[in-house]
């Protein structure tokens, strides 16, 4: 099993991300592409003190081919969890400005 790091790799902030935290304050994070729900749930509460998640959700992203100049390639594939904490739990320091 990876480390708890390894399994989240780092909060996602987009537009798309900021508006669902808005909304229903679900958090999106870029997790390891072998990390199942239950590692992830673990991993964030061991991480962030205080914090209870109720939901987690995972897809796994394709690759995109992409063009650079001349040069033709691809993104990586990976993989992105959308996290919903329970009512009453703490807050995870991401989107908060």
């Amino acid at each position: 099993m990876p480390a708890l790091h390894e399994i989240i790799v780092r909060p996602l902030i987009t537009e798309k991300s900021s508006v669902a935290y808005q909304d229903r304050q679900a958090y999106t994070f870029e997790v390891h592409p072998d990390a199942n729900k239950y590692q992830i749930r673990s991993a964030l509460e061991q991480l962030f003190a205080g914090v209870k998640v109720a939901d987690v959700r995972t897809m796994q992203m394709r690759r995109h081919a992409v063009v650079r100049g001349r040069t033709r390639g691809t993104t990586a594939a990976w993989k992105k969890a959308v996290v919903t904490l329970a009512e009453g739990s703490a807050s995870i320091p991401v989107y908060e400005v």
